[in-house]
């Protein structure tokens, strides 16, 4: 099998995970029924999969309910059209108690219908519609957007038929592009550390020599990097189709929100990350027990494709103590809510760790200008233990932000930082020793380059004590309004006919840039009615990196901060706060009693909105009118704007 085809076998991997992620379970179709010369029929018809089915379109409180509108398109002033009496549906129809949510359901299978009566005020009309559900089967749930343009002549021919499906509503869970690149990178790293590096030429050679020709190597290298690639890979992926199937995407988004806020896996994660960094500076070495590596190391001495699963396994087991810290950042930082993610991001982890070892095997020529191991794999182990004990101190502060312990502000975790690449810089010059690492006598390129970008890292921290944002570590860092341990904590909202002492929660949460607005949506709802403005509700985490990326790099900018200062009523809704509300803010959901403000704002994003990850943005009139389709994750400014701006203008227009 050639180098080629390994790479095609990780494009279809990645690919399927897209594809399935992507999957709505529905697809619309329309056509135009002539009534008379002026009056026709818009019909949408929803053809749904075999076992699935949608919502009705009455919310009781229970899933997403199926939305249609249609909107009349060109001058408001002068409509081309109008609709003739309400939207009527058809189809079968069924009905059931839902013990989760508690409510008597609608649902439709097999076929949905949507017809609209409009009447022609002009030769030729224009009409956007879009039509949003939830479709479920026995086991699993997806939510799906579509937008359908359509033209209608005095004829009754469709002049224009254009379908944008946006897919799944999964929007906002993570920057997919930046954490592969991001878990790549780290695949690299992970080679070069001393667990692993000596291993290469040792896996390569043992497979070049236990086969009968070069052509069967390769293939036997090939299947080596697979095996890799599954054994690192195939217990994520496990862990979150298991929680799904059982439990369905709200139970694997509460198991992934635990695992990012609650404070019994950041404090134990805090502390294996610490260790690891103590083992890296020699005080002591963590190795699995003999008997495990002895007794796999074994069965790699057999022949077939078992004992190359097993010479796979060995490395996996040998090479823990250096690659285990890894993996769980890599894990941990793709977990804010999106289910596919940590999948693909460990998908692209193990590869990058994988090839290697495939390509060196194909032109084994190219192991004699390798690098010998030795004194400088010490030192890439002491910088990793640098590395490892900065992460650490970002699982502890997750659970400081969700708790609101404040013990690790922004400005303490600064200078905490500074120390650690401070003492990093001083190993780099030789000042500092470890066990197992060569004193300095010759400097190479590559020490000196990575010293003085050590030291530029060090001094860019430093900036950050004197008020610089430090947006290319937004997603590292507390938020820049949780400034230091005594920061005023007083409510600095200045709003309009309202008496800030009645903000919920303001004495706990606040907002990026100095944002006036609320954490409650039905109080944001009855100030918004009261001052006429549009709702702009933001569903956001403490642990959600890419909020944080967004409130840097978008929010940041001052038209956005104009437009959200002074047009919008702005909401905050942290779907991962442990903070106890009080008991007449309590909610009845699936049997249990909801009282942290995160379960409260996770329940309101994914049973009413069908957003299951962060940030998540929706434009929303005080009555409850979309002004506009929601939007996630995106660091396009100008996007952003127009988004903004859309929802204004529609505010105004209806």
């Amino acid at each position: 099998m050639k180098f080629k085809s390994f790479l095609s076998v990780i494009v279809i991997l990645l690919s399927s995970f897209t594809l399935f992620a992507q999957e709505t379970h529905v697809k619309w179709n329309s056509s135009v029924n002539k009534l008379d010369d002026s009056h026709f029929e818009l019909v949408l018809t929803g053809q749904i999969d075999s076992h699935w089915h949608i919502y009705d379109t009455t919310y009781t409180g229970g899933p997403k309910e199926t939305l249609m509108t249609i909107e009349v398109l060109g001058d408001s002033n002068k409509p081309a059209a109008k609709k003739v009496g309400p939207l009527q549906i058809s189809g079968k129809i069924n009905k059931y108690y839902d013990d989760v949510f508690m409510v008597d359901v609608a649902y439709f299978e097999d076929c949905v219908v949507f017809t609209q009566q409009v009447e022609l005020l002009a030769e030729r009309a224009d009409f956007l519609v879009n039509v949003e559900w939830q479709a479920c089967d026995s086991v699993s749930c997806v939510f799906g957007d579509e937008e359908l343009k359509i033209a209608i002549d005095r004829n009754g021919a469709i002049a224009e038929d254009t379908i944008s499906q946006a897919g799944t509503v999964k929007v906002g869970g993570g920057n997919l592009l930046s954490m592969i690149i991001e878990a790549i990178i780290w695949g690299l790293v992970a080679l070069l550390t001393p667990c692993i590096f000596p291993m290469v030429p040792m896996t390569v050679s043992f497979f070049m020599k236990g086969s009968p020709d070069p052509a069967t190597g390769r293939k036997r290298a090939f299947l080596y990097g697979f095996f890799i690639i599954i054994l690192y890979t195939l217990p994520i992926a496990a862990l979150i189709l298991i929680t799904r199937i059982f439990g369905g995407d709200a139970v694997t988004t509460d198991i992934f929100n635990w695992l990012a806020t609650n404070w019994l896996p950041n404090i134990i994660f805090f502390i294996v990350f610490i260790v690891f960094a103590l083992s890296f500076f020699g005080l002591f070495e963590i190795t699995l027990p003999g008997s495990v590596t002895t007794k796999t190391d074994s069965k790699a001495d057999t022949k077939g494709f078992g004992g190359i699963f097993f010479m796979a396994l060995t490395l996996v087991l040998v090479s823990f103590s250096c690659t285990g810290p890894i993996v769980g950042n890599v894990v941990i930082r793709s977990v804010s809510g999106e289910f596919w993610t940590p999948i693909v991001t460990m998908l692209a982890f193990s590869t990058a760790f994988a090839l290697p070892f495939t390509f060196l095997a194909m032109f084994p020529s190219l192991l004699s200008k390798m690098p010998k191991s030795g004194g400088w794999l010490g030192s890439v182990k002491v910088i990793l233990g640098f590395v490892e004990t900065a992460l650490a101190f970002k699982f502890l502060s997750m659970a400081d932000q969700a708790y609101h312990w404040n013990i690790l502000p922004r400005d303490i975790y600064l200078a905490i930082w500074i120390v650690i690449f401070t003492l990093l810089f001083i190993f780099m010059l030789g000042f500092i020793r470890f066990k197992g690492v060569d004193k300095v006598r010759k400097w190479s390129a590559a020490r000196i380059i990575f010293t003085i970008i050590v030291l530029a890292f060090d001094i860019y921290l430093i900036t950050g004590l004197f008020g610089a944002p430090l947006r290319a570590l937004s997603g590292y860092l507390p938020p820049e309004q949780q400034k230091g341990w005594f920061y005023d904590k007083t409510v600095a909202y200045e709003m309009e006919d309202y008496d800030i002492t009645k903000v919920k929660y303001a004495d706990k949460l606040k907002l990026s840039h100095g944002l006036n607005g609320f954490f409650d949506l039905e109080q944001a709802k009855a100030y918004a009615k009261k001052v006429g403005k549009p709702l702009f509700i933001d569903f956001t985490g403490h642990a959600c990196v890419n909020c944080r990326e967004m409130e840097s790099r978008v929010w940041a900018d001052p038209r956005v901060l104009d437009i959200l200062r002074n047009q919008y009523v702005i909401c905050a809704l942290y779907c991962d706060d442990k903070m106890e509300v009080p008991e007449e803010n309590w909610i009845e959901a699936g049997g249990k009693t909801l009282k942290t403000l995160g379960k409260i704002n996770s329940y309101i994003a994914f049973s009413k909105y069908g957003a299951n990850a962060q940030p998540y943005y929706i434009l929303e009139s005080p009555d409850g009118r979309k002004l506009a389709e929601p939007r996630g994750y995106n660091l396009d400014v100008e996007a952003f704007i127009e988004f903004l701006n859309g929802g204004i203008e529609n505010f105004k227009n209806n």
